[in-house]
């Protein structure tokens, strides 16, 4: 049994959820950025008995360039036991961190042809030292409406370890 997991990740949370899930599996599994464009991606997805994409939302949005990976792989995915985590913020609320009462999750695969096995939702980070002033302030504005975090001499992290680790035993199961 091969895994395959493939990530978009804009401030690394998405590969940090990613590696975890690579420790978590016990067969063999390869580990590759959506962004590395040198990778043959056809060959890794032919490959690979199982596929598991994770994308992180910034802005509301998950990147153009996962919905074009989607698409132009979507037959073969969905010929294969495929897996889909998406990270946001939204997540960080009880009532906004699963696949069926997140928004963000609920349109992406409204919105796309390929059909995952088994869909998650995690909470992703905010690493507002790190970000430019552009986007601290943007997303300070943002978690100030959503009653979040607004300091932004702090990061904070929301993702919850162990639905991750849950979740790394069922791709490890399937």
């Amino acid at each position: 049994m091969k895994t395959l997991i493939l990530y978009f990740t804009t401030d690394g949370q998405t590969k940090k959820i990613a590696k975890r899930l690579v420790d978590s599996i016990t067969h063999e599994v390869e580990l590759i950025s959506l962004k590395d464009q040198a990778v043959d991606f056809a060959e890794k997805i032919a490959n690979a008995d199982q596929i598991v994409i994770g994308a992180s939302i910034r802005y509301g949005h998950f990147n153009p360039l996962v919905y074009q990976f989607v698409e132009q792989y979507h037959a073969t995915l969905n010929r294969k036991k495929t897996a889909f985590y998406g990270v946001n913020l939204t997540a960080r609320k009880a009532n906004r961190n699963t696949p069926e009462t997140n928004t963000y999750i609920r349109k992406f695969l409204a919105k796309i042809k390929w059909q995952p096995t088994l869909v998650e939702v995690f909470a992703g980070a905010l690493f507002y030292p790190r970000y430019n002033l552009f986007d601290r302030v943007m997303i300070r504005f943002i978690m100030k409406i959503t009653k979040g975090e607004t300091d932004t001499s702090k990061e904070y992290e929301y993702t919850d370890w162990q639905r991750v680790a849950q979740f790394g035993k069922l791709l490890n199961n399937s």
